[in-house]
């Protein structure tokens, strides 16, 4: 990895950081791994989430979820938040994993 495109994944993830702060969650921020610690995740502060985050225009999806899920503590789901330049952030979470956020998220509606 060169110098570049550690630069790059640095600002994306103070980019995402930012972005999750402007939906009210404040505490969030990079990861210790850039200070050395390997297996926290790149942008904390969503809770119950292990955030890998991926700012590349080539991204090899499976290889970032396969990180997130070995990284992650027992009570994280993984998930991948990414983008591409001038693209929208997308994130990929195991369908089961989703499916357990969504089931909980209606049972608040109702």
């Amino acid at each position: 990895m060169d110098i570049n495109s550690r630069q790059k994944g640095a600002r994306g993830e103070r980019e995402l950081a930012n972005i999750l702060k402007g939906y009210g969650y404040e505490e969030s921020r990079r990861g210790q791994q850039y200070c050395g610690s390997n297996g926290d995740a790149d942008v904390v502060g969503l809770s119950g989430i292990h955030i890998e985050c991926k700012r590349v225009e080539k991204l090899n999806l499976d290889k970032a979820m396969e990180q997130a899920e070995h990284d992650r503590k027992e009570n994280e789901k993984p998930a991948v938040f990414h983008r591409k330049d001038r693209k929208s952030w997308l994130v990929t979470m195991k369908l089961e994993d989703w499916m357990e956020l969504f089931q909980a998220y209606e049972k608040q509606i109702q």
